[in-house]
């Protein structure tokens, strides 16, 4: 123990930097103190730099002029540059969902109007980063592409699935019973039957050129050749993603921005049908909102009477348009709720007599006695007749009825038939009016969050229903306002309505209700435009039918849409003197006072035309006062002028036929002027009625106004009520969006005075103005805002970066725009938070961003910059090419070039750059305000030390820039026809915000990500215009523009250390924006600079770090920084992985060019070269910048000695997880040079988990807990249950001394320190190990070896730990694992799995609490960290969505097949690649021969690796390699690792009996050379026999599913192999195999009679007592049939004779301890045993022919040593303490006390006494009752 505590000191003090400094070999200092101090030895030519700090970047783009590429082309090639195309700027036509797009007839459109239309049908102006899918973000192994990419895969065979069903395994058993029948009649020891069994077996097939002597370079050859052949390339498809949340730096793609519809639901009009049918009813369907007191459709008018009743208006209806036939309507509701209703109103032609009269006979009349009533109803038919041919052109209202659209849609939801009959009457309605369905929205998300009251409902997913309307209710001429309707909708919901009281009008009205289907086939729009799939223009068409929302909806306008509804709702005529009782109104809409000024811009109802010049008001016959209930609906003209306006006349209509009176007297007029100070007027107006025709120039004025001379009803009084409502895309119906627009358009058309409202702006006022009503956006609402959204942000852009001139000024409005876009943006935010993705976008903006936003200068429909070429207006101080200069004098960046400016170096070059000069003598300045640039600027300020001195001098000089003179203008009038002021977007925005503070920059933060998005694509859109995409990175930006970046970015990063604590969320959304953007700039900027930006990040971070007590949330937020940054497609061309850190690799990987070059003795330089490669060194940081912070991280996180940051080592584990399996995944990389390149990167990566290896989960433990049947044999005991024996003593017990099952060497050390690690969980151990083995199988060999034969011994030796786990960790489970944990159901969450796993597979027993305890290695969680321990952050997602009942609990069979075929790949490949590196460290020892003392170490993984549960095709290679090593290191078995040797014995018997035949012939070629081998260096295999024989006897004394069948096969093998072996046939060799197979033989009968006697425990026992009885010469086989029993008997709980088994095993022990050592303290042999049992006598050594103990190979095991019989002392003494016999427990220990007293034990001695004192009570007790 004393050696191995010492050890476990040296290792747990090890640091990752101390590592490091080791393996390069000039280590000097404690790395704690190297850490802090930054001291420390230099390491060859460069100081350290600690890893808590970011080193300075390389810069990239010096480095690949200076370092051009070597390789023409090929894969490599692609790796050191981004390709070409990476980035494309392009435009897309939109989408649009009619076959003509909806614009303005007109030609001649104002400014406005233009802009919007150009605004709703220009193309998308998209930038797009060809190959950003293959960033990290859209990591196919994350997504559920996994599957996909598994297809394929082989199946891999395992032994342990193989195992045989129950029946046919009993079969074999009786096959057996029959054949053992022989056996049973010969006397013991009968050679002749056996032998005689044996010659009858057949043997394996043999391995070809096995006994060949081949030099051992050409096996190592062919065995790799063997390996390396079709192996997975995608290590990563095998394994499951780590469980995250969405990843943290996927982007999604925004929507495009669409037309908005709610749910739509398709209405079809079948029939209406009356009792009578005497004359053409009309009908009209919209949707009222109850509780919103609102009308939330147009009305859908559709006509169903017959041709006949047509016909009788023939003469007064032109023929119909087909767009008015339509029958079917689809409406949308975008906040669907139980208020809603679907309201049907009736009209029939006027005629004599009110509404009652005229409904009477509908309701007295029944179709049964139509005989009966033959001729009143002619007569009927006679009046209607006579009524349509004079009334024809007028209506009257008739009936109307209501649908409550929840209870169809509900009640046809619960209903099971495919389309359902619902009966709606208003007595009896299927199901009551209160009956609520509740069911949550689906489709498109409302907007806002229904308010809560409202339950949701539904309209996506219901059942078709088909409804039957079965009663009207006739209208009262004194109650048609739509306040009555409300009344009586609301009164329609109680029980006790009074419209039940009222005799309803009897008719059928059959409508079909269903969900509208996705693109409906014969659309049209509410403006009657074509939906697309209209195939064919003659079928009556589907009406889609405008909704008017019933809250506000915020979507931007997509269309261009112009619609003005009319709505009279009542006239009081009372004091109006003369006749005028039955009125309508007749409305028209003209464009001039002329009567034939009116426009055909009506919407016609049904069957008539689709627009006609006048609409009529239905008559209430005889009423002074009439409520109307008319819509008209108007296509509005998009240029309006001071003549449009709504003209109203009333007229007096005669229903009677009297002598000279005229059909219809105009009674009133009264008219609405359109526009109103240029806005459009709508609204509610009471206006009123002038008896006489208006006199001339009346339309321009109000009718409010008393114009002289007229006669007005009711003087003057306001008598008509009507209200107006415009459904516009271009009129913003908001007071200050209208005000900014006016402003803007105005100085676009340069008019002046502007008139807006009642003001009259004159020039040189309107600077102010445009100033406040900019800033007064904030008042405007906020639907408006949203629906003008990219008009605005397009307008305000547009005065950042072209100022108007004013009055020969130019007035800069950047910082104006710039408040106004931050505002309104942090408006959207507050306002619609449900609109939002995970990193806090709002989805409009992001819309606006990705899709409509371009550079202003740009749009394609204007020529090139020529005077109002740039967007159109001369007046914007833009400028112009003119004759003299040259053409590019386009002065797009105007910077001061006066050569006594500091700033600016060199002589002009180009004719930009002499304009600039002479300019720049006169002190133009880039900000293009005027500058006076006095004295020479301040130094030039990147030089700054600290952040806060950077941004107060940005703030100097921006006041510098803004100042404002305007001397110069004339000069450069003279000069250029111009003002030189087209200023580029991303640098004016990256100057306002440097510059702003307060509020505003508060508010711009709040949504940095909008700023940085539109500053991105302006950078792109401009390098594109300018042609500047493929220009160097260098060149692209002005150096001032790059100042603002860096001051911003090193600001914001200020920010986020200082508030992280404060306002968590914010500076949440802050960090991931600004790595999102500097993530952006990686692909256009000079990324050397953008290192530099991170590395200013990083810095502010890293000195905040230091000085927080918590570090987590800080360091968490770095890490989603650094996520972010490296989901950058070009991730590995940014870490120059061809850079010349790497040594020049040898052509061939050969052993002998590695001996050449390192025979230990290598240059210095070389050796730096590959330390450096493997260590985070300076160099290896500097030029792999981004992978090297990313291992940093993972360094510094992981470090045991980082106070308060194991919170995040899951975190930090999937990013560099994330990172690999992307690589592996991305198909730029597939080919293996390329990913040799890319594993490159990550070598460190080794050493880094090489230090963690402490703090690994400790997949071993679990593996020996568990009872494996195809494992080690005594594991069966413990899948048995009840066992008592331990691990260890077990596993001796089988006879052979298994290496310690603790961990190998430095595992399960605790330091004596007392430094406790936590342990890292489960999950992120795998994924460790994972990214350790991408490294391994990807990494280039050369390199690899080079390394190793740098690294010392303890290093190797915790190389080939990992290794160890590695194999445990990627063990196959099996399939009957994966069926049982599937019986169980189980939750979603990780950590929920692993624990299942555990109870599964049993390893958390108490035992391993306990040690875990005593390692300290419970995790705590970090207590106060908000984070709390982020391996269990996902506890809140899955208790918060019930995750689980989305899930299928139950998997299928194939799924299981799936899961089971995918862990055996794994666990084929995870082996492979360690059997791969296994083998480099092999080489590794063969060049340097100064370190075989790792070759145990080696063996103990590879055996460890057989003890698991393999497939076939990786047993194969496995004992190919072992074979190899045996063959090379012969003495390493035989001499040194002894134990080994037995253990290697027990495993290649144990896979000779294997089920599956190939493993069987390698594991019996393995075990034949291996006797050859031990009989060619001695002449003699005594040890190889004793420990082959010892290994079966465990073996097949204890397996269950064992089959001697097969191990038959494997000894004729083994048999075969000898007599065929020409070279040894000389020696005694084959005659001493034949006796060794026949031996083994004959203990396999015995055990057959063994496995006959399976079910009598008695007689079992009996015959292992027999057998061990046999082995009386034969200590050690002995001592392991003595176990076996003692094994037996603890299972069935015969304590007591368990521990008289292990008390005579002791006996037998101690008798041959005593003749190879004399202690005094030890027992002198069986004697001392005699007060325990007198039968121990047996066990004493007198007979002729014991064996020495000296002889090679005997009592070799490990029990045969001290501390092997004090542990089968502990042993015996726990049994029989279980057995209650106490006193004998005493006897037990005064064996043992005397041992522990000569070692000073008292640790052990003082736990002997407190079981003794336990012991002593417990018989007291028992005396006492």
């Amino acid at each position: 123990m004393a050696e191995r505590r010492a050890f476990a000191q040296k290792i747990s003090r090890t640091v990752a930097a101390e590592v490091r400094k080791q393996i390069s070999g000039q280590y000097g200092g404690s790395p704690q103190l190297l850490k802090n101090l930054n001291i420390g030895g230099s390491v060859s030519h460069h100081t350290t730099v600690p890893l808590t700090e970011a080193v300075d970047p390389v810069d990239l783009e010096d480095y690949l002029i200076a370092h051009p590429i070597a390789v023409e082309s090929g894969p490599l090639r692609d790796l050191l540059e981004f390709p070409p195309d990476d980035i494309e700027v392009v435009h897309t036509p939109r989408e649009c969902r009619t076959l003509v797009s909806a614009v303005p007839e007109e030609s001649e459109m104002d400014p406005h109007v233009r802009d919007c239309v150009r605004s709703y049908t220009e193309d998308w102006a998209i930038v797009n980063r060809k190959y950003h899918k293959l960033g990290t973000g859209f990591n196919p192994n994350t997504l559920d592409k996994q599957k996909e990419r598994q297809k394929g895969l082989p199946k891999q065979i395992f032994e342990s699935d193989e195992a045989p069903d129950g029946n046919s395994y009993q079969d074999e058993q009786d096959d057996l019973k029959r054949r053992s029948m022989s056996i049973d009649d010969t006397p013991r020891g009968s050679w002749a039957c056996s032998i005689f069994d044996l010659k009858n077996s057949l043997p394996d097939a043999l391995l070809p050129n096995l006994l060949d002597r081949t030099p051992n370079e050409e096996i190592d050859h062919h065995n790799e050749d063997q390996r390396k052949s079709s192996r997975h390339k995608e290590l990563f498809a095998l394994h499951p993603a780590p469980d995250e949340e969405e990843p943290i730096e996927r982007l999604s793609v925004p929507e495009v921005p669409k037309e908005h519809f709610g749910q739509r639901l398709l209405v079809k009009c079948l029939s209406l049908k009356f009792e009578i049918e005497i004359e053409p009813i009309f009908a009209s369907l919209a949707l009222y909102d109850v509780k919103e007191k609102k009308k939330i459709s147009e009305n859908f008018y559709f006509d169903l009477n017959s041709e006949q009743m047509k016909g009788m208006l023939r003469p007064h209806v032109p023929p119909a348009a087909i767009s008015t036939l339509a029958r079917s309507a689809i409406f949308s509701i975008t906040y669907p709720s139980q208020d809603v209703f679907l309201v049907i109103k009736l009209e029939k032609v006027l005629q004599q007599g009110d509404i009652g009269e005229c409904a009477e006979p509908y309701m007295i009349f029944k179709e049964s006695d139509a005989a009966k009533n033959k001729e009143k109803l002619e007569k009927l038919k006679c009046q209607a007749e006579q009524f349509c041919q004079r009334l024809g052109k007028y209506r009257m209202p008739f009936a109307w009825t209501a649908i409550h659209l929840m209870n169809i849609v509900s009640s046809a939801g619960s209903l099971e038939r495919d389309s359902t009959e619902v009966e709606v009457g208003t007595g009896e309605r299927k199901g009551s009016w209160s009956e609520r369905r509740n069911s949550s929205i689906v489709g498109r998300r409302s907007l806002e969050r229904t308010t809560s009251g409202d339950e949701a409902c539904n309209l996506t997913s219901f059942r078709p229903a088909t409804l039957t309307v079965t009663n009207f209710f006739k209208q009262e001429g004194d109650r048609l306002s739509d306040e009555d309707l409300y009344k009586f909708l609301a009164d329609m919901r109680r029980p006790s309505s009074v419209l039940r009281r009222l005799r309803p009008i009897t008719a059928q009205l059959k409508i079909d209700i269903s969900p509208a289907p996705e693109n409906p086939h014969y659309c049209l729009t509410p403006e009657l435009l074509q939906v697309k799939l209209y195939p064919d223009s003659r079928v009556r068409p589907t009406r889609e039918i405008l909704e008017f929302p019933a809250r506000d909806v915020y979507v931007p306008n997509t269309t261009y849409r112009n619609l003005l509804y009319v709505y009279p709702q009542s006239l009081n005529f009372a004091n109006r003197q003369g006749s005028a009782r039955n009125i309508t109104v007749k409305v028209q809409f003209m464009y001039g006072e002329d009567p034939s000024n009116a426009m055909p811009v009506i919407f016609g109802k049904s069957s008539c035309p689709e627009f006609s010049k006048e609409a009529y008001t239905a008559v209430v016959y005889h009423n002074r006062s009439p409520d109307f209930h008319e819509e008209i609906k108007i296509k509005l003209p998009a240029t309006l002028t001071d003549h449009h306006h709504l003209l109203f006349t009333f007229y007096h209509v005669s229903c009677q036929q009297k002598q000279n009176t005229p059909l219809e007297t105009p009674v009133g007029y009264t008219w609405i002027p359109m526009l109103q100070n240029g806005r459009l007027k709508t609204g509610q107006f009471c206006l009123p009625v002038s008896l006489e025709k208006p006199p001339q120039a009346y339309s321009v004025l109000s009718p409010e106004v008393p114009l002289p001379g007229m006669k007005w009803v009711d003087n003057h009084k306001g008598v008509f009520n009507v209200e107006v409502v415009a459904v516009s895309s271009l009129h913003t119906q908001d007071p200050y969006l209208d005000k900014f627009f006016a402003l803007v358009h105005a100085l676009d058309e340069h008019m002046f005075p502007v008139r807006i409202g009642d003001m009259r702006i004159m020039e040189n006022n309107l600077e102010n103005e445009l100033k406040s009503s900019i800033s007064a956006l904030n008042s405007s609402q906020l639907e408006p805002v949203v629906r003008f959204l990219h008009l605005l942000l397009d307008k305000l852009i547009l005065l950042v970066v072209r100022p108007p001139v004013i009055a020969g000024q130019i007035v800069n409005l950047g910082q104006a725009s710039f408040e106004a876009m931050a505002s309104i943006i942090n408006r959207l935010h507050k306002n619609l938070d449900g609109n939002q993705d995970q990193h806090g976008r709002n989805s409009l903006l992001a819309s606006y961003i990705y899709y409509v936003f371009r550079l202003p200068n740009t749009y394609p429909n204007s020529p090139s910059p020529g005077p109002g070429g740039l967007g159109g207006s001369v007046h914007y101080a833009t400028m112009a090419r003119s004759a003299v200069r040259p053409a590019s004098l386009n002065l797009n960046r105007s910077r001061s070039l006066s050569n006594s400016n500091p700033d600016i170096s060199g002589t002009p070059t180009s004719p930009d750059d002499e304009v600039r000069s002479i300019i720049g003598s006169k002190g133009l300045d880039r900000s293009n305000s005027w500058v006076n640039t006095g004295g020479p600027k301040a130094a030039p300020w990147g030089s700054n030390p600290s952040p806060s001195a950077e941004s107060t001098q940005a703030t100097d000089r921006s006041c510098n820039r803004m100042s404002s003179h305007t001397e110069t203008s004339s000069f450069l009038q003279t000069l250029t026809g111009r003002l030189p002021t087209k200023k580029l977007f991303h640098e004016e925005l990256a100057l306002q915000w440097v510059v702003c503070s307060g509020s505003v920059r508060e508010a711009a933060l709040q949504q940095a990500w909008f700023f940085f998005e539109l500053m991105v694509k302006s950078m792109v859109h401009h390098l594109y215009f300018a042609d500047k995409l493929d220009a160097p990175r260098k060149n692209r930006f002005p150096e001032r523009f790059m100042d603002d970046v860096t001051a911003l970015v090193s600001t914001i990063a200020g920010d986020i250390v200082s508030r992280f604590q404060k306002d968590t969320e914010m500076v949440e959304r802050l960090n991931t924006s600004l790595a999102f953007f500097l993530n952006d700039l990686l692909s256009i900027m000079d990324r050397g600079f953008v290192f530099m930006l991170i590395k200013t990040c990083y810095k502010q971070v890293s000195s905040k770090l230091y000085s927080l007590t918590n570090p987590s949330n800080l360091a968490s937020l770095r890490l989603d920084f650094l996520r972010i940054i490296c989901s950058h497609e070009h991730y590995v061309t940014l870490n120059l992985p061809c850079s010349l850190l790497t040594p020049p690799a040898s052509p061939s990987p050969s052993v002998s060019s590695a001996t050449s070059q390192s025979s230990g003795f290598s240059t210095n330089v070389q050796d730096q070269k590959i330390a450096n490669m493997f260590e985070l060194s300076v160099p290896f940081r500097q030029q792999h910048y981004l992978a090297g912070l990313v291992l940093t991280e993972l360094a510094v996180i992981l470090d045991p000695d980082a106070e308060g940051l194991f919170g995040l080592h899951k975190k930090v584990i999937n990013m560099v997880h994330n990172l690999l399996s992307s690589h592996d995944s991305d198909p730029r990389y597939a080919d293996p040079q390329v990913k040799a390149r890319v594993a490159m990167l990550y070598l460190p990566l080794i050493g880094v988990i090489m230090e963690t290896v402490p703090q690994l989960y400790d997949f071993t433990e679990s593996h020996n807990q568990r009872g494996r049947p195809s494992c080690v044999a005594v594991d069966d005991y413990e899948s048995e249950g009840g066992s008592m024996i331990s691990q260890t003593v077990a596993m001796a017990i089988a006879g052979t001394s298994v290496p310690q099952l603790t961990r190998p060497s430095s595992f399960l050390l605790t330091s004596s320190s007392g430094r406790q690690h936590s342990t890292f969980s489960t999950e992120s151990s795998r994924s460790l190990l994972i990214c350790l083995l991408w490294v391994l199988k990807n990494a280039d060999e050369s390199v690899l070896q080079k390394w190793f034969t740098d690294l010392s011994v303890l290093q190797l030796n915790r190389l080939l730990d990992l290794l160890y786990l590695c194999v445990s960790c990627f063990e196959y489970k099996g399939k009957k694992v994966f069926e049982r944990m599937n019986s169980l159901t189980f939750k979603k969450s990780k950590d929920m799995r692993a624990k299942l796993e555990e109870a599964i597979l049993g390893s958390i027993g108490a035992r391993q609490e306990m040690v875990r305890r005593s390692r300290g290695q419970l995790e705590r969680s970090p207590s106060g960290s908000a984070f709390g321990s982020q391996e269990n952050l996902r506890w809140r997602k899955d208790m918060t969505h019930w995750r689980q009942n989305t899930e299928k609990l139950d998997k299928s069979r194939a799924e299981i097949e799936h899961e089971a075929l995918i862990d055996g790949n794994l666990a084929t490949e995870a082996n492979l690649i360690i059997l791969d590196t296994l083998e480099i460290v092999v080489q590794t020892v063969s060049v340097t021969e100064s370190k075989e003392s790792i070759l145990g170490g080696v063996l103990k993984v590879l055996l460890h690796s057989m003890a698991c549960n393999q497939s076939a095709l990786y047993l194969q290679h496995c004992f190919a390699t072992q074979r190899a090593l045996v063959s090379k290191f012969p003495e390493l078995l035989f001499e040194e690792e002894t134990e080994q040797c037995a253990d290697l014995c027990l495993r290649l018997l144990r896979h000779c009996s294997s089920s599956i035949s190939t493993i069987r012939s390698h594991a019996s070629a393995s075990l034949y050379l291996l006797m050859r081998q031990n009989f060619e260096i001695g002449n003699n295999f005594a040890r190889v026999k004793m420990q082959v024989t010892m290994s079966l006897s465990s073996l097949v004394g204890t397996s269950q599913n064992f089959n001697e069948e097969f191990l038959r096969r494997s000894l004729k093998t083994i048999l075969t192999y000898a007599e065929e072996d020409l070279e040894l046939r000389e020696t005694t060799f084959p005659d001493q195999v034949q006796d060794l197979v026949f031996n083994l033989h004959m203990i396999l009968s015995d055990t057959v009679k063994m496995k006959e006697h399976q079910e009598d425990p008695e007689m079992l026992i009996d015959l292992m007592y027999r057998i061990a009885k046999g082995y009386q010469n034969s200590p050690d086989l002995r001592l392991t049939w003595l176990q076996n029993m003692a094994g037996k008997h603890s299972e069935r709980s015969n304590h007591a004779e368990s521990a008289q088994c292990l008390v005579h095993s002791a006996a037998l022990v101690a008798e041959y301890l005593s003749m190879l050592e004399d202690r005094k303290y030890l027992p002198v042999g069986c004697v001392t045993f005699q007060n325990i049992s007198s039968n121990v006598l047996e066990e004493s050594a007198v007979s002729d022919d014991v064996v020495s103990p000296d002889e090679e190979g005997i009592c070799s095991g490990k029990y045969f040593t001290e501390a092997g019989l004090v542990g089968l002392l502990e042993q015996a003494a726990a049994s029989f303490s279980m057995a209650g016999m106490y006193e004998a427990v005493n006897e037990v220990y005064k064996v043992l006390i005397p041992i522990h007293e000569a070692n000073r034990d008292a640790k052990k001695l003082s736990t002997i006494h407190g079981k003794l004192q336990e012991a002593f009570s417990k018989i007291v007790h028992q005396v006492t009752f």
